[in-house]
This record gives structure tokens, sequence and C-alpha cells, in this order.
């Protein structure tokens, strides 16, 4: 479904990715782990093209220069230079970090604003999936977005890239600063959301409650690949567990 080949991102000469390759299978879950600063984020960002964008403001305002090399395949079309609104219709669709929504805009704006680019006739068909994944969303439709908790925003951030009905969907460090609770119940909608036939590439740095849900995993350090496997050679791994795990 996903092949990323020699993926290597330049900010100016510090590199931030170097040779990696990794893929996604259809109906996966996939984890990418790493420390702060290992290159996780601009992974994300490179694979749903918003590095693209960044890449552009950076040039306009005379700022640092980024450059992306490597391929990006996504069933069988080569899209690593594609912008970030063609990758969404194609089915691409990334909940960044630290979930950002519209704090001033009801939980059903934010959802409406992500189908911006859809056309068909079935949104409301959307809401129904995103509300029977997340279904206190329901109960807090009519809520600003500002006053929901932390978690609660998670869950619409999310939501909001389910909204475009992705055949692949990117979670940038989706636990962070989350109760246990709260990160059990968002792990149990990520294998929802899979059983409805969506690939999820999830990227996270202290991994113990999501390696029991990965079909397979990529370690990375410094923007370069360490360690992959399935989800249980991860598990097993005594390095990874030391550092990912917590024992």
């Amino acid at each position: 479904m996903l092949e990323a080949k020699n993926l290597m991102v330049f900010f100016e000469n510090a590199l931030a990715i170097n040779d990696l390759s990794i893929e996604v299978k259809r109906e996966e879950i996939v984890g990418v782990l790493g420390p702060n600063s290992a290159g996780k984020t601009t992974l994300m960002n490179t694979i749903s093209g918003l590095i693209i964008d960044i890449k552009i403001k950076e040039e306009r305002r005379g700022g640092e220069r980024i450059t992306v090399m490597g391929e990006l395949w996504f069933e069988g079309e080569e899209m690593l230079h594609s912008k970030p609104s063609y990758r969404i219709r194609k089915g691409i669709a990334l909940s960044r970090e630290r979930h950002p929504i519209f704090p001033d805009s009801s939980v059903e704006e934010n959802l409406r604003i992500s189908t911006y680019l859809r056309k068909d006739p079935e949104v409301q068909k959307s809401f129904e999936f995103v509300y029977g994944i997340f279904p206190p969303l329901r109960e807090l439709r009519k809520r600003k977005a500002g006053f929901c908790s932390g978690g609660e925003q998670q869950m619409l951030s999310v939501g909001m890239a389910l909204m475009t009905r992705p055949k692949l969907l990117l979670l940038d460090e989706p636990l962070l600063g989350l109760s246990p609770m709260m990160q059990r119940f968002l792990i149990e909608a990520i294998r929802r959301i899979r059983k409805e036939g969506i690939a999820v590439l999830v990227a996270e740095q202290f991994a113990r409650p999501l390696l029991p849900s990965l079909d397979r995993g990529y370690v990375i350090e410094n923007g370069m690949l360490s360690f992959q496997g399935t989800g249980q050679e991860l598990r097993d791994n005594p390095e990874v567990r030391a550092s990912f795990v917590g024992v």
C-alpha cells in the first residue's frame, strides 16, 4: 500500500531523515518508535505531504532550505512531491501531534471543516462513522472544541482525519499527554479503525501501551532505521523494551 524508499530530508545542512525505508500493508497497524528528535514527525510530514507546505513557506520568508529526496509510493503511484491536498484525495490523512483543532468552532464544525475537499453526498455517513469510533464526540458535538479536555481534543483530531475517509491514517504522537485510561481508549479505537479496513501508521515515543497492538514496527534514531520487526519481535527485543517500554 505505502512504500517509502531511501527517504532523505535535509533542513539546510542538518539531516533529519537518513536513507529511511518503510512500508505499510493494507489493514496493518505499523509503529514508528523513537526518542525525541529522532525524525518521527518529519517522517509523518513527509508521507502526508505537509513537508511540501513547510518547504514553500520557508522559501517565501527566506528561511531554512528544505530538501526532500527518495521515493514515496502509495497504491502504485509515486507522490513524493505531490501536494498534501492531492494525497488526501488519494486516501492519506494525518492527525498531527498535540491535536491542533479550531478552538472557537464546535466539535461538529471542526469535523465538517475536514470535509472541504470532498464533493460526494455521503458526508453524513462520515459523521456516523466518526461518532461510531468515538461515541463521546456525539455528545460533545455542540461544544466549542477549545472547552474540550485534552483527551477529547485528541479524539476530535483523529476524527477530523477520519472524516476524509482515508485508506491510510497517520497518527503522530497520539498518546502524548493522555491519561492511562484515555490511552487505552484511543488504542482500542485504533483497533476498531483497522477493522474498518483502514491501515494505520502511528509514531510514538513511549510505546508500552501501543506495542501489543502493532503488526509491525520500525525503531528510528537520528533519522536512521535502527531496528524493524513484527510486533512480537519488538516486544521480545531487550533494547526496544528498555528504551520504549521502560523495563
